[in-house]
């Protein structure tokens, strides 16, 4: 298993305010600044964001905050299963303001033993030597087929991840990676079926058939989950449901995900 610390260089607009250094906002997402994951239950292979927010770091007259952060996943008994030595972050606060988003994820393997584990992060102000901790607890549920690594981004590597939000006239993908799937006895090959359905606020389907996808070839041997991605284009304003029902052909199993995105008018 990876796990790695990240940092958001945007600070919310809200007044400057002494006080403890507090860790707050905390939730478990689907990416960086993603939509917000029903329950902290996951599959072996996929990625565990949590994201927070680091309050009242203290700001120097051009807005420059430091601050040093690790993290530490741990299992039911205590055991480390990967540690971060503490790094150093310098930035800038372009809005001014006291609360500074952040995330930390973990990078499950597919052969994640199931059970209980946990991230533990502490937060140093350079500054001032105040510290805050955060711990967040996930359940590895048995490999089973589904849909891991969930996240939207603006581009199709998935190098540039996007939050639940858009405005009208952006174009978003949705990556996911079907995970536990069967191969066919002499091919060796998968056969997996894709649909994704956009679900307005009142839960009708926005076009009379779905966007199909699908995978059964040149997918190496070796390659445990596979990487797939569908492309959104967001003509209008709305609060819309994206669903994707994955099919495993051969195995003859089915999964269904479903997550939320709020679409903007970009004249308001």
């Amino acid at each position: 298993m990876m796990a790695t610390l990240a940092f958001l260089s945007a600070l919310s607009v809200v007044p400057a305010q002494e006080g403890q250094l507090r860790l707050i906002n905390e939730r478990a997402t689907y990416g960086v600044l993603g939509a917000t994951r029903p329950n902290d239950k996951v599959l072996p292979g996929d990625a565990y964001f949590l994201t927070f927010d680091i309050e009242n770091l203290k700001m120097d007259d051009s807005g420059r905050v430091r601050y040093k952060m690790n993290m530490e996943v741990v299992n039911k008994d205590g055991k480390s299963q990967f540690k971060a030595d503490p790094t150093e972050t310098v930035l800038w606060s372009s809005l001014g303001g006291p609360r500074l988003p952040a995330y930390a994820h973990a990078l499950l393997g597919t052969d994640m033993a199931p059970g209980e584990y946990t991230i533990n992060v502490k937060v140093e102000d350079i500054e001032t030597k105040k510290t805050a901790e955060l711990s967040k607890k996930f359940q590895v549920a048995a490999t089973e087929f589904g849909l891991v690594r969930v996240n939207t981004s603006y581009d199709a590597r998935g190098d540039m991840q996007a939050p639940a939000f858009a405005v009208a006239g952006q174009s978003i993908y949705l990556n996911f990676a079907p995970v536990a799937f069967k191969r066919d006895d002499k091919t060796k090959q998968p056969n997996i079926a894709v649909e994704m359905r956009v679900l307005d606020e009142s839960g009708k389907p926005t076009l009379e058939k779905p966007i199909p996808g699908a995978v059964k070839d040149n997918v190496p041997e070796a390659l445990s989950l596979i990487p797939m991605n569908l492309m959104l284009t967001l003509n209008r304003a709305g609060k819309f449901t994206i669903e994707v029902k994955a099919t495993d052909k051969i195995a003859n199993k089915t999964t269904t995900l479903k997550l939320p995105i709020t679409v903007l008018d970009a004249t308001k």
